[in-house]
């Protein structure tokens, strides 16, 4: 064995963190590690325009773990292919490609559906309600908003260090404070890791209120119509709540560790992600238990794309008519994998504004102006509580519905009985709080533990404390 060769297996046993782990599980780690990083570098570069080196630093210091494997990791970016490649110590290779209007995508080698999907085929429709503000970043409101958007982005004098991007506040579909990072502003497109789920939860919705999806029925997939294949009895409903039972591992952790989950060889090793993630067996009897992985949401997306023409370009045409135009999100771009597939789990990216914009359609039970866009009674049914879901998660939302501990330890602290919310890894929010008109973005790039590394529940109590239903100032006065 080669000394490179050595590392190589010295790094992976660290990670797995014992040896009783299967050898095909641990050959993927030093894959998954080089995809994860190509496909973030390649997004919030040529995307969002971020710097790539403050990328990789700031994403490889928020991860616990990843200083035993990003000394080894080397990046090579060029702007004028728009591609990114990243080795393993000159060893396993990961290439993640740019195309213009759809993003990045991960390059494994083969062919790439819709290769030549155009940019976009009709400008915009405007949309249905007044803008949530003017073209400049909105200052807040009152003095005690401004307190709290100052704690937001302040930092801690050690590590574990929050590094928020952006801070917007609506309050009644208008803003009353926002603030961005340096080299972020109102345009900027911010990756919303697994907040993208609830977008596609709402996609779904759509096409509930069209008659082109049902939630209680047998999930269209083709692998699974035969009706003695227990996976038969898997429906929409149970993949958006995480309950399918497929042996998918879990998706909770950003850590290095969670390379090992086979959830991540179908993110970072596979072309066609929601076709793997439909070959694989149960674990347990769908809708028995609770099980939060990404496969869930990337067979959905695959039910979107086939429910509206079965090509990428269709999506996006769907989208962008029933949902993003409607709201007035125009700098959303969605991403996919090789197959044309939306990569619906975690690969959205929108300026604050445009997420915060999404949030509000939760607000009125799913219409924007005069005009329904999910169905009546969906926005009560995604912040439902999934039993035995202990983080409190509902159907493509978490929520603080119910009597799990992620609910009343978010509730202790300072959070609405009824907020439901989007939440990507890393500290993407998009929280929305019925009962105070407000929807709440937070993005950053932080840490998932320890818990409250974000700042974000600080953040919550203190709008709700200074612009809340007991607050002295509401938006406009």
């Amino acid at each position: 064995m080669t000394r490179k060769n050595k590392i190589i297996l010295l790094v992976t046993t660290t990670l797995c963190g014992a040896l009783a782990l299967s050898a095909v599980r641990a050959h993927d780690v030093p894959w998954v590690a080089t995809g994860f990083t190509a496909g973030i570098l390649c997004s919030e570069t040529f995307v969002s325009g971020l710097d790539p080196d403050r990328v990789f630093s700031e994403t490889m210091a928020a991860m616990p773990g990843t200083g035993l494997i990003s000394w080894a990791l080397d990046y090579k970016l060029d702007r004028t292919r728009k591609d990114v490649t990243v080795t393993l110590l000159g060893g396993s290779r990961s290439h993640a490609v740019y195309r213009e209007g759809l993003g990045c995508y991960l390059d494994h080698g083969g062919a790439v559906a819709d290769a030549g999907l155009p940019v976009r085929e009709a400008r915009p429709q405007p949309a249905l309600q007044p803008d949530i503000a003017g073209p400049s970043p909105v200052a807040p409101t009152t003095p005690q908003l401004t307190a709290a958007i100052d704690r937001a982005f302040a930092e801690p004098d050690a590590p574990p260090f929050r590094r928020t991007r952006a801070v917007v506040v609506v309050r009644d579909g208008r803003i009353v404070a926002e603030r961005y990072a340096d080299g972020f502003g109102i345009d900027t497109p911010i990756l919303g890791f697994s907040a993208t789920k609830s977008v596609i939860s709402a996609l779904v919705g759509v096409l509930v209120r069209q008659g082109k999806l049902a939630l209680d029925r047998p999930a269209p997939v083709a692998a699974w119509q035969d009706a003695g294949d227990p996976r038969h009895a898997i429906t929409i409903d149970h993949l958006l709540r995480h309950t399918a039972g497929l042996a998918l591992g879990n998706s909770l952790s950003a850590s290095i560790g969670s390379a090992l989950e086979p959830a991540n060889h179908m993110k970072f090793m596979e072309a066609d992600m929601a076709g793997y993630a439909e070959s694989i067996g149960l674990k347990t009897p769908p809708g028995a238990t609770w099980n939060y992985n990404d496969g869930n949401t990337l067979i959905v997306s695959q039910l979107i794309r086939d429910a509206v023409g079965g090509h990428a370009a269709d999506v996006l045409r769907f989208a962008r008519a029933e949902l993003f135009d409607p709201l007035g999100m125009h700098s959303v771009t969605l991403e996919f994998d090789s197959a044309g597939t939306p990569e619906g789990s975690t690969q959205i990216l929108a300026s604050a504004r445009d997420w915060a914009r999404f949030g509000t359609l939760y607000l009125d039970d799913g219409v924007v102006g005069d005009k329904r866009i999910l169905p009546e009674g969906w926005v009560r049914y995604s912040a439902s509580a999934t039993p035995n879901a202990w983080v409190g998660y509902g159907a493509g939302f978490w929520t603080n519905q119910g009597d799990s501990y992620g609910a009343a330890y978010r509730i202790e602290h300072g959070w609405p009985r009824d907020a439901f919310f989007a939440k990507g890894t890393l500290g993407q929010y998009v929280i929305i709080a019925p009962s105070e008109r407000l929807v709440i973005v937070r993005l950053g790039t932080s840490p998932n533990w320890p818990l409250n590394a974000d700042g974000v529940s600080r953040l919550v109590s203190d709008v709700v404390a200074a612009i809340g239903s007991k607050g002295k100032v509401a938006a406009g006065d």
